[in-house]
């Protein structure tokens, strides 16, 4: 992970220290269960606590690993280092190395996305402000890229708000999925380790015992939670697009903030580009490029193998801390995005009223003209305003054919931006709640 695209609240969840000090509270945890089941002395377990305050030296760590070859071991050798190899001797009893992996993987996932929920929560907190600030400006709505029927800046608002909001309950659903813990011992059988030590050890970390475990954690919790991920990155940039699209020249609906001593462009000094959604873009792809390894994990040989570990070890960190960024970096641009309501009106009129063709279509056929020769007559007029810079308006009133059917004051009503707009509470009611 590079510095560049990181927050240090979410990055700190996975440095080393922290993740030797969640191994050191599952293994005293652990020890305070066993004492209290007589399975090994209180003293023992007593003693193990003079490592709480403890800055755990990730030198000596790496030192000693580089003998072992086996991270867990290289830990426990250095936590009888400090707290004497005697008291040590009952640390890891029954236990097997993916107890305490497997554990601390699933709490830092929780705790990151107690960090992700955040970012949720002010990316919606900004898109339903912009959506209430800009309910009834009006603006055309494209489909295919093509100008379609009038719609608002609101709606568009409200719409991401909604996307995000689901998004924001199934990573709830996610922290519970991955929200378990597991101490079975070797394959999982509890042979060597009593179900309540598990037990304990989740109730302090704030975990769920898993209901079988066989000596790894089941991944396809693991492979819901990065598609949860994938998914909200995807609706990143889903809205990322859409304002980068806004601030294109023709278009300049809207534009990310351009600050003070701001420069857009090396060689030409008159740009202002929108960078941060574009980033917000490739940040989505590093995103769900977690999710196809995360589904491949799910399929590991018999109770256990370490085929998913070196996925894990990358994508659990780098995927979490790019959706963090991710999430902030959209809330800002959110909250400081620049709207020109002049401008969508503007382009919404730039062909004369041809988005209205609609209205004109179906008051013909209440009329009594078949759809056929409806659809005949409009379309006629609209090709004239594509190919001749025609209003849409006028062409209409002139149509001999359509005045037959219409009035002329049928037809103008028809023009009603009004019309478009009457519908907005009642969607903004679903979206946000009746207010």
């Amino acid at each position: 992970m590079i510095p560049r695209y990181a927050r240090p609240e979410m990055t700190q969840i996975w440095e080393p220290a922290t993740k030797f000090r969640i191994w050191f509270e599952i293994e005293a945890h652990a020890c305070d269960a066993m004492a209290s089941l007589g399975v090994i002395p209180q003293a023992n377990a007593d003693a193990v606590w003079k490592a709480k305050d403890v800055e755990f030296d990730v030198a000596r760590i790496d030192e000693i690993e580089a003998v072992t070859k086996h991270d867990v071991i290289a830990f426990l050798t250095h936590l009888a280092e400090i707290i004497g190899n005697d008291e040590a001797r009952f640390v890891h009893q029954g236990m097997t190395s993916s107890d305490v992996l497997d554990t601390t993987l699933n709490l830092q996932l929780v705790r990151a996305t107690d960090i992700l929920l955040d970012g949720m929560d002010r990316v919606c907190d900004a898109l339903k402000a912009r959506a209430h600030e800009h309910k009834m400006d009006v603006r055309i709505g494209r489909s295919h890229g093509i100008h379609a029927e009038p719609t608002t800046m609101g709606l568009t608002f409200a719409r991401f708000y909604a996307e995000m909001d689901r998004g924001r309950a199934r990573l709830r659903a996610a922290r519970t999925e991955i929200a378990t813990g597991a101490i079975s011992g070797a394959v999982g059988t509890f042979a060597n380790i009593d179900p309540a030590v598990e037990e304990h050890v989740c109730a302090k970390m704030g975990l769920t015992p898993e209901p079988i475990s066989t000596q790894v954690i089941p991944r396809d919790r693991h492979a819901m939670f990065f598609a949860t991920l994938g998914v909200i990155a995807s609706s990143i940039e889903n809205i990322a697009t859409e304002i980068r699209h806004m601030q294109r020249t023709e278009v300049l609906e809207a534009e990310e903030f351009f600050s003070k001593g701001q420069k857009g462009s090396s060689a030409m000094p008159h740009k202002r580009n929108p960078v941060l959604t574009e980033n917000l873009t490739g940040l989505a792809r590093l995103v769900r490029m977690a999710v196809t390894p995360a589904l491949e994990n799910v399929t590991l040989w018999h109770e256990r193998d370490i085929s998913h570990s070196s996925v894990e070890r990358a994508i659990g960190p780098d995927t979490t801390i790019h959706l963090d960024f991710a999430l902030h970096r959209l809330a800002g641009v959110i909250e400081k995005l620049v709207i020109y309501p002049e401008t969508m009106l503007a382009n919404m009129n730039k062909f004369r009223g041809l988005v209205m063709s609609q209205r004109v279509l179906l008051a013909l056929t209440q009329a009594g003209v078949s759809r056929e020769d409806a659809y005949r007559l409009v379309q006629r007029n609209a090709m004239k305003v594509w190919e001749q810079g025609a209003d849409f308006q006028e062409e209409l009133l002139k149509d001999a054919d359509v005045k037959a059917a219409l009035s002329e004051d049928e037809i103008r009503e028809k023009f009603d931006l009004g019309y478009h707009t009457k519908h907005v509470d009642t969607i903004f009611a679903r979206v946000f709640g009746a207010t």
